[in-house]
């Protein structure tokens, strides 16, 4: 075994722990999202989602209606009547209505693209910071977030989900109180099971935006493996024949 490969062994375990310290840094214990981009049920209701509750904020500069309505099996009249909520044409790009310019004076900053969310920061994670919102006066908007804490943002889905109000600990040798748990005081129009599914098909719809393709290729990749094992069987017939005589 020599150095070289040694050096690549070790390098990549360094690697993963640091993947690990920043999983824990950013607030680990994720939940488990369940997310499925080809149940077309859920990519409906997420895009209804999406463009009820965070378009007003946040774009998917990266996706055209035209193309969601295509692969979520939305006809057009569906997406302009029900999902446009900006006037923009057919085949324009999602993009935010909100001006930059107020944005950053109304949040600090101007509320991120969403397009790419869950290939940077994986399904779980958007899924558990959905969920992980509760009332904080001490923050301008009056949110906090366990998983992004002091994040510019209100919780976009609190009708559904209730009001969370954090459950705080022993202070430590700061002074600082840590939130152990959230706990909802007033509940909101959606049971827990329910509100898990709202968040599911928010997060399964963002996951489709960040590489509509995923849905064809998967379908494509199942044709490919078929294809491939029955390349396979033709291989070892051919083997076989070709060595028939020299047995």
């Amino acid at each position: 075994m020599n150095k070289t490969f040694l050096a690549r062994i070790a390098a990549f375990a360094c690697g993963m722990l640091l993947s690990f310290s920043v999983l824990a840094a950013g607030g680990g214990n994720l939940q488990h999202a369940g997310t499925d981009i080809s149940d077309r049920a859920s990519l409906q209701r997420g895009a209804q989602l999406f463009m009820n509750y965070c378009a007003g904020c946040h774009s998917l500069k990266y996706l055209r209606y035209s193309r969601m309505a295509e692969d979520l099996g939305l006809t057009e009249e569906e997406v302009m009547t029900h999902l446009n909520l900006t006037g923009a044409a057919f085949g324009d790009h999602i993009v935010s209505s909100m001006p930059a310019d107020k944005a950053s004076e109304w949040f600090g900053q101007v509320p991120p693209d969403l397009s790419l969310i869950t290939r940077v920061r994986g399904s779980d994670w958007v899924f558990t910071y959905l969920k992980s919102f509760y009332l904080d006066e001490s923050r301008p908007l009056g949110w906090n977030n366990t998983l992004f804490p002091n994040a510019s943002m209100p919780n976009p889905l609190w009708k559904q989900q209730g009001l969370q109000h954090a459950v705080y600990g022993e202070p430590d040798a700061t002074g600082e109180a840590p939130v152990e748990h959230l706990e909802i005081s007033t509940p909101g129009t959606q049971s827990p099971a329910e509100f898990d599914q709202t968040v599911r098909d928010l997060t399964t719809f963002l996951e489709y935006a960040g590489e509509p393709v995923a849905i064809k290729r998967q379908g494509i990749g199942v044709w490919v493996v078929l294809f491939l094992a029955f390349l396979s069987v033709l291989a070892w017939l051919l083997k076989n024949e070709y060595w028939r005589d020299v047995h």
